[in-house]
């Protein structure tokens, strides 16, 4: 591996590159199968160990003490919010360097160490290696899941920075550049938030986040379109503010990217998608 991928992954994982370069006789014979998934496994649980001071904010109930480690102030006389830090970025970085390298990585060289199949066993081999993908994979979105409830929250600290209250604000007369004004405090933070993921998550996983972000806050469109489906009044201010939010996540990902940003990592999420068919068949 090169070095400067090498510095976005935890040793761990760094270990378990060289071992997969080892020779067949490293692990034995067929055997190795159970070898590399009992070494996978433990792998995943000595990172969430070691980061576990980095997952705990993003879990509820968590004590303000340890809260504190993880949050900022963008601008001064603002609440504190909360930021993702580095720790974080090595322990997803590293999961997904599992999932999508690793495992092919994996499987090839398997089938150059081990191309027999253990006589009288009762399961497939590959079945252990396939049970940690399942395993990763679980592991891997859940974390990204609480990260992003964790940065939904971060909306609401402040009356300015809340789509709500943005939206309930915004009428039928109310011109478009009046509602852009209001959403332009959130449009700051929302920037900031996604310039921090951009500077902790390598490529792939930045546009996870950033997409599940989106796809969060457009969900907060959509349950109040579901909740106002009979107030025609809302819809005006509800369409500039979706259009909004299509723009503030578009725009970065392509500023912080480039050309390493795919069309279909543009296209808007579920429900942004959703909103725009309730659009549709409404009005």
């Amino acid at each position: 591996m090169q070095k400067q991928a090498l510095s976005h992954l935890a040793p761990y994982c760094i270990l378990f590159y060289v071992i997969l370069n080892e020779p067949a006789n490293f692990f034995g014979t067929c055997g190795c199968k159970k070898a590399i998934a009992d070494v996978e496994k433990a792998i995943i649980k000595a990172l969430e160990r070691q980061y576990a001071d980095v997952l705990a904010p993003l879990k509820d109930g968590l004590a303000p003490k340890i809260i504190g480690k993880y949050v900022q102030k963008f601008t001064k006389g603002t609440p504190v919010i909360y930021f993702v830090p580095d720790e974080l970025g090595v322990l997803l970085n590293s999961m997904k360097r599992m999932l999508s390298v690793l495992h092919p990585k994996i499987e090839s060289q398997l089938k150059l160490w081990c191309p027999c199949t253990p006589p009288g066993g009762n399961s497939i081999p590959g079945d252990r290696i396939s049970e940690i993908t399942v395993m990763l994979r679980a592991d891997f979105r859940n974390h990204i899941q609480a990260l992003v409830e964790k940065l939904a929250e971060n909306t609401r600290v402040q009356t300015a920075t809340k789509l709500k209250k943005i939206i309930q604000d915004s009428k039928e007369t109310v011109v478009e550049s009046d509602v852009r004004n209001r959403m332009q405090p959130l449009k700051d933070l929302l920037i900031n938030m996604i310039e921090n993921l951009h500077s902790v998550f390598e490529p792939h996983v930045f546009i996870t986040v950033c997409r599940n972000f989106w796809d969060r806050m457009g969900q907060d469109v959509l349950h109040f379109m579901e909740n106002r489906r009979e107030n025609m009044s809302w819809y005006k201010g509800l369409r500039i503010a979706i259009s909004v939010l299509d723009e503030i996540f578009g725009s970065q990902m392509q500023k912080l990217l480039g050309n390493a940003l795919q069309e279909k990592d543009l296209e808007p999420p579920p429900s942004v998608m959703e909103v725009r068919s309730m659009f549709a068949r409404i009005l």
